[in-house]
């Protein structure tokens, strides 16, 4: 072999070495890369979770409003009951002659 392949043959080999080492590096790179992506993806999988009790606490709430009533409002909403019912009555009766 002669001066100039040896030169040539060494300087592939370096690049080669190179090549090498920044596959691994890449390598390891991609690997933290798909572990950070797993745990956003748990992270991700438990803020859904909480959403869904959060939403779940929230209209437990608004139903517990809803069926909270005072005296004065259950007063109300009798009058209004008794004042339809009058209504359909009517209606009912005129229906009927």
């Amino acid at each position: 072999m002669t001066q100039d392949e040896e030169k040539a043959l060494r300087k592939f080999e370096t690049r080669v070495r190179q090549l090498i080492f920044k596959y691994k590096a890449l390598e390891q790179e991609a690997q933290e890369l798909y572990e950070m992506v797993d745990e956003r993806d748990k992270t991700i999988a438990q803020l859904k979770g909480d959403i869904a009790e959060w939403e779940k606490k929230y209209k437990d709430l608004k139903t517990a409003r809803m069926i909270e009533v005072t005296s004065g409002e259950r007063e109300e909403a009798q009058k209004r009951i008794a004042k339809l019912i009058r209504e359909i009555d009517k209606c009912i009766s005129l229906i009927n002659v």
